[in-house]
């Protein structure tokens, strides 16, 4: 349809779009908030619904507000830079509680208060940029997966990556498809050239800072300059014991780690605030990563046991955990590792991708019976489907805290705390 319409929002979904109604049909469109009056044009089109992209605002929301940057509404990167960051925080909580009762149907569910970000701008230690045929680098377009904006500023990465990428002059016509930047203590910075062909040239560069970088194709990296590997700082302010200081996090190129360093600290000493853990414990630490959880907790359990599909963040997680004789580090996918898992866990921690845990990990998790489960989510939608077949299996919803570790954005963290029935 290339004639606008004119709608009126009523509501904000998972997801950051607003939505309308037309001919019977609810309809998606980014950048609206709800009670606003808006011109929109319909650019897909569904059997009980439809995606529009904003034209204009006839009436504004009184709470809309001016946006920082000068891409928003066009990159698809931000989602809520025309909301104060106190109207950010709670849309996401009442969009995470509405997620656990539409899609869970857990009745009133003991959602706590948000944990908000310190910082709501410049707080990403990862942000991946993609490449034109020109060179230039630029952000997915909202609406338009295969378009790319040209990006100008953004003001999300932390200053050391925003200080650097402006300044990366990549050749018209190379191999390279992503350009990633990681930022570390000591504002340490790792450059990550992506490349999906097996035949893609090492490509030919300047590095004038002192910077390490690499180029990768999948999870295979050649070290350009420096090491091919960054050290976080996750400072919670927790010491197990005098001399002790768990929180320094080798990370490899091709490893995960949560993108807002001061929010991952707050959400470790949330576990520990909430998970039983003492001297006699055995720890589940289900899609452990690099260890960030664990390095905490090996302190002060008799046992704990990471699971982790990631070559490379297994790797690191054995560097990372060196010190500790009571850990175990078992590498492939929890579907398959966990029916195989001969062990009496008292507290599981899982932390799955988007899409959830497997239904498979998730059946021998309940077998299993850890008396405690703390599920950290980055969907709430995934989480509530899951949280409502943990409860069919015998376990309690004891409380959902959300974590804001991306302010601007519609994204969700949570952590969930189950106790066995």
């Amino acid at each position: 349809m290339d004639k606008p319409v004119e709608i009126v929002l009523t509501a904000l979904s998972y997801g950051g779009e607003a939505i309308g109604r037309y001919d019977g049909r609810a309809i998606f469109v980014p950048f609206g908030l709800p009670g606003e009056t808006v011109r929109v044009r319909i650019i897909e089109e569904r059997k009980n619904f439809a995606r529009a992209e904003l034209v204009e605002v006839i009436k504004p929301a009184p709470e809309r507000i001016a946006p920082r940057c000068k891409h928003f509404g066009e990159c698809g990167g931000c989602h809520y830079q025309h909301l104060s960051y106190a109207d950010q925080i709670k849309i996401k909580t009442d969009i995470l509680r509405d997620q656990l009762i539409r899609i869970g149907k857990i009745q009133d569910p003991h959602v706590m208060e948000i944990i908000a970000s310190p910082q709501e701008w410049n707080y990403r230690n990862h942000i991946q940029f993609h490449l034109a045929e020109s060179g230039e680098m630029g952000f997915i377009a909202s609406g338009y997966p295969d378009a790319l904006i040209p990006i100008e500023e953004c003001f999300l990465p932390e200053p050391g990556i925003n200080a650097l990428w402006p300044t990366l002059d990549l050749e018209t016509g190379s191999p390279i498809e992503r350009v990633s930047l990681r930022a570390g203590m000591n504002n340490d910075l790792l450059l990550i050239l992506e490349s999906e062909s097996d035949d893609a040239a090492l490509p030919e560069m300047q590095i004038e800072s002192d910077i390490s970088a690499v180029h990768m194709i999948d999870d295979d990296c050649v070290v350009l300059a420096g090491d091919g590997f960054i050290i976080m700082d996750v400072g919670t302010g927790f010491s197990p014991a005098p001399g002790q200081k768990p929180g320094l996090f080798k990370v490899s190129a091709a490893s995960f780690f949560q993108i807002n360093t001061s929010m991952a600290a707050k959400m470790v000493a949330h576990l520990l605030e909430n998970l039983p853990i003492t001297p006699t414990s055995t720890v589940l630490d289900i899609y452990c990563g690099v260890g960030l959880f664990s390095a905490f907790m090996a302190p002060l359990a008799a046992r704990i046991i990471g699971i982790e599909s990631s070559a490379s963040a297994c790797q690191d997680f054995a560097t990372n955990l060196d010190a500790f004789d009571n850990v175990e580090l078992y590498e492939g996918l929890a579907q398959d590792i966990l029916p195989a898992l001969n062990c009496q866990a008292d507290i599981a921690i899982v932390d799955p991708p988007r899409a959830g845990l497997d239904k498979t990990a998730l059946d021998a998790l309940i077998k299993l019976k850890p008396a405690t489960l703390a599920y950290v989510s980055c969907d709430p939608s995934t989480l509530a489907r899951d949280a409502a077949r943990l409860m069919t299996g015998g376990y309690r919803l004891k409380q959902v805290t959300p974590f804001d570790l991306f302010p601007q954005t519609y994204h969700i963290e949570s952590i969930s705390i189950f106790e066995l029935s």
